[in-house]
């Protein structure tokens, strides 16, 4: 057993670093749930999935366990038996929530009163007040959350944001549950796994029985600091990647354009991060210094490979961007799906707009999301997956990838993605 401990505490943010203990942990943990629990939680009713977490720990005599944990509420509660509590003060919330959650449906009532009577008026400077209270009650809610690392150090949920805000639901997540509940036991973190049960969530972007990384909204100053004193992994950077210098291979020049093939792994513009300078615009700016404004005239995303297009000069490269905006030029992508897609063709419209809690990941919001169309055509089916050519008539962040894993989409990730596929 001690040949299996990792020498480090993989980083949660990984889910391709999620280790076999952990692993292990949360397949015992998802049989337990498919087999008795879901019903009883509500986990397969619509929208009622759950985010599990468990983590593998070590005791002070070196025995080997694993703790449980979900984020949020479970069946309407937050203390379920056999599950790490949450990580607020209970009876510190509870002086605050009490009060608070019966202001709130005071104030609902009397908006309804003065919405009925005509007085507009009144309801906007009800809704002000109602909104200005609600934040307080936040305020106050949050400093009940504290939150200790493995040398003791405890630090307060809106320091660790400081001095921004947390986002609502900051600290509810299973990982920050799992190891306050670790270190009030005195037991030494191994390795943590957080995974999705029952039916996906309203944004589809969920799927059961599948591993998830930690979400970087919520969690990563409360884990970056829960972590401390312990030897852990640093959080995963995609696109620091090394290649040659030959890539990306160019296709196709002219005095005006450059047409290149970049390889998967390689960011088309520079990232916001020192370590991710390196990419197609600041490559092809090397080989062509003399050519002015901005180069690359559209992007592909970091692990799509494939065409890219860079103009030479400044009116070249407002002219085809005027093509791509009137949609003069198309766009084809061929992918290999995690699945057998229903159906040979068809026309997926599902609006999507950032998770702002879990950046970069997009989210189907048919309130608040931006139109988002794309046409499907199956070219082949081998061994469980589907071959497709997806033609988007839209252009925003991850639209093949949600289009193609959400249910109300494809219901087949693209094989090998990481933020919305399986493993």
């Amino acid at each position: 057993m001690r040949a299996e401990l990792p020498e480090r505490f993989p980083s949660p943010f990984d889910r391709a670093a999620v280790h076999p203990l952990a692993r292990r942990a949360a397949l015992e943990l998802l049989a337990e749930l498919d087999s008795r629990a879901s019903a009883a939680f509500g986990l397969n009713e619509p929208g009622g999935g759950k985010m599990f977490g468990v983590l593998a720990v070590e005791g002070p005599d070196g025995s080997i366990g694993y703790l449980r944990a979900f984020s949020g509420m479970l069946g309407g509660r937050w203390n379920v038996d056999g599950y790490a509590p949450p990580t607020f003060d209970t009876d510190a919330r509870d002086a605050v929530w009490i009060d608070g959650e019966a202001a709130m449906y005071t104030y609902a009532a009397a908006r309804e009163t003065l919405f009925d009577a005509g007085s507009h008026a009144d309801v906007a400077a009800l809704d002000e007040e109602r909104s200005a209270r609600s934040r307080e009650l936040l305020q106050r809610i949050q400093s009940s959350y504290h939150f200790t690392n493995a040398t003791g150090d405890v630090k307060a949920l809106r320091d660790l944001f400081a001095p921004a805000r947390p986002p609502g639901g900051a600290g509810d997540c299973a990982a920050p549950k799992l190891l306050a509940e670790a270190y009030r036991r005195a037991l030494r973190p191994i390795a943590l796994a957080e995974f999705w049960c029952g039916a996906p969530p309203r944004a589809g972007d969920r799927h059961a029985g599948s591993f998830y990384p930690a979400c970087r909204g919520k969690c990563a100053p409360i884990l970056a600091h829960m972590l401390g004193g312990l030897p852990a992994d640093p959080p995963p950077l995609f696109g620091a990647a090394r290649f040659p210098d030959s890539e990306p291979v160019t296709l196709f020049e002219d005095a005006w354009i450059v047409l290149v093939n970049k390889p998967s792994g390689m960011l088309s513009v520079p990232g916001r991060s020192a370590q991710l300078q390196d990419c197609v615009s600041s490559r092809l700016r090397a080989r062509y210094p003399e050519s002015s404004g901005q180069l690359v005239v559209h992007r592909l995303d970091l692990d799509t490979s494939g065409l890219l297009l860079a103009a030479k000069d400044g009116d070249t490269f407002v002219a085809l961007q005027r093509l791509f905006s009137r949609r003069e030029i198309t766009k084809r992508y061929i992918a290999w799906l995690d699945g057998d897609v229903r159906g040979d063709r068809g026309t997926i419209d599902l609006a999507l707009r950032l998770d702002v809690d879990d950046r970069p990941r997009q989210i189907h919001d048919p309130v608040h999301g931006k139109a988002a169309v794309t046409n499907w055509e199956v070219l082949e089916r081998e061994n469980g997956r589907t071959k497709v050519v997806l033609s988007p008539l839209t252009g925003r962040s991850h639209q093949l990838r949600v289009h193609a894993a959400h249910p109300l989409g494809l219901d087949a990730p693209i094989v090998g993605d990481r933020l919305y596929g399986r493993e």
